[in-house]
């Protein structure tokens, strides 16, 4: 009797050995399933991860990166209005350097000295790059003074023979012209005429001055002046 309930006691812990047994089998074939997913998972992650860095090297920067800044204005961008060159009396134009000489004059009709055979002071007084101004003096039975204001021309060669290169600078203008006669009458002055460089020191000059006193006077003046 004894030896029957001991077989069935036997029985009954091996089969509940069993159960035991088969449960730790399952539960750690389950936790090896989620270690798997869970790495698996992870790494899905990284891998992800290190392939957006890896575009975000390669490609170029977008707009929205880097957005087209916008220009902020500066006094340096304002637009400066050009002033018109202030007056200085003796400078250089473009028609050359301005000068002081003498020659002559020769009369081609008239009743004052402007329509005589006369000595003259000639100069030109430059004002701005473009106009200056040419008293002179015809000393003769009566002086006669011309101030014209001239618009001058920029030099131009006339000839280049490779030997020697002759250029003129042309000049026009009016002013006034000064007779010191019996009446002292003034009149209006034509005039016009070039400039000849001969060297760094010193300008030829020929100019016809019409001037209109009690008639209609006219000369053509020749002379020679030193630059300064």
């Amino acid at each position: 009797m004894n030896t029957f309930y001991l077989k069935h006691i036997i029985s009954i812990l091996g089969i509940t050995t069993g159960i035991f047994a088969f449960g730790n089998i399952r539960a750690n074939a389950s936790e090896g399933q989620n270690v798997y997913k869970d790495t698996s998972t992870h790494s899905g992650i990284n891998i992800s991860q290190n392939a957006t860095d890896l575009q975000a090297q390669i490609l170029p920067p977008t707009q929205e990166q880097y957005p087209t800044p916008i220009p902020d204005p500066s006094p340096d961008r304002v637009p400066q209005i050009e002033t018109p060159a202030p007056i200085s009396p003796g400078r250089e134009t473009r028609g050359g350097s301005s000068y002081i000489g003498v020659g002559g004059n020769i009369g081609l009709g008239g009743d004052t000295t402007l329509s005589e055979g006369s000595f003259s002071v000639i100069s030109k007084i430059g004002l701005t790059n473009n106009f200056s101004v040419r008293p002179s003096a015809l000393i003769g039975d009566n002086a006669v003074f011309l101030i014209p204001l001239t618009l001058d021309f920029p030099v131009e060669s006339v000839t280049d023979t490779g030997v020697q290169q002759i250029s003129v600078a042309p000049y026009i203008g009016g002013g006034a012209a000064i007779s010191t006669g019996q009446d002292n009458t003034v009149g209006f002055l034509l005039t016009g005429g070039v400039d000849v460089p001969l060297s760094p020191q010193f300008t030829a000059n020929a100019g016809v001055n019409v001037g209109f006193i009690n008639d209609t006077e006219v000369g053509l003046m020749l002379g020679v002046g030193y630059n300064f």
